[in-house]
């Protein structure tokens, strides 16, 4: 799993000394750092497999800090970004702190304010990894369920009894049984309750709700379409 390897942190800034420091700094505390003297450096080496953060120098040539993470938000990458700068401006950290910044920092900057603000949000993007992670084993789960057992599970969610369940899928109160007891095998749930509190979860942290991804199809089995899983 990405949040079993140790953590990097990633370094941009057009400054060698800066560079230098940095890195002196980071691997003073065992941390694994890589550094890149631009945007375009960044963008052609970078690798979403580890957890970290991102420290970036706000003004760059060409491409800039800013412009660089707001290029990342736009991929899908999630990692955490400290913003460096040394001519900080009012809208400049407005603009940073909307478009995700974990923090925005001037230079010259005291180095244990620097490294509890990177190991935090290390811990944060860490954890979100493993929130990921969970999730998206409950999204394979769900996939796995044949379409006869989402159309009970979406009833099971209503909180109709299993008469009422056979009745509206015209099956037997036996059959929706056997498939009520294959989905919570399949979801590792032991209870209803723990059932509808798992899905529920998912729906909320994934933004994929049952209802809105399957459409209940009766005894027929016709197939429906699945609840996807989030991007980790």
């Amino acid at each position: 799993m990405p949040d079993e390897l140790p953590p990097v942190v990633h370094v941009v800034d057009d400054d060698p000394d800066m560079r230098d420091s940095l890195t002196y700094l980071m691997r003073s505390v065992g941390l694994t750092v890589e550094v890149y003297s631009t945007a375009a450096e960044f963008l052609a080496l970078y690798r979403d497999d580890r957890p970290g953060c991102l420290l970036f120098d706000v003004r760059m040539p060409e491409i800039s800090g800013l412009e660089l993470y707001e290029q990342l938000v736009r991929d899908g990458v999630q990692l955490p970004v400290i913003f460096m700068t040394a001519y900080a401006d009012v809208p400049m950290a407005v603009r940073a702190l909307k478009s995700g910044a974990v923090e925005f920092i001037e230079k010259p900057f005291n180095r244990q304010t620097l490294l509890e603000k990177v190991q935090r949000a290390i811990s944060e993007d860490q954890t979100r990894r493993k929130q990921h992670s969970v999730w998206n084993d409950v999204g394979r789960r769900l996939l796995d369920l044949t379409s006869r057992e989402r159309d009970v599970l979406e009833l099971v969610l209503t909180g109709i009894p299993n008469k009422s369940i056979a009745s509206r899928l015209d099956i037997t109160e036996r059959t929706v049984e056997l498939r009520r007891a294959s989905v919570m095998k399949k979801l590792q749930v032991q209870s209803t309750v723990e059932l509808i509190r798992l899905v529920t979860q998912y729906e909320i942290f994934s933004g994929s709700r049952m209802s809105n991804n399957s459409t209940s199809t009766g005894s027929n089995g016709q197939p429906q379409s699945s609840p996807k899983p989030p991007a980790s």
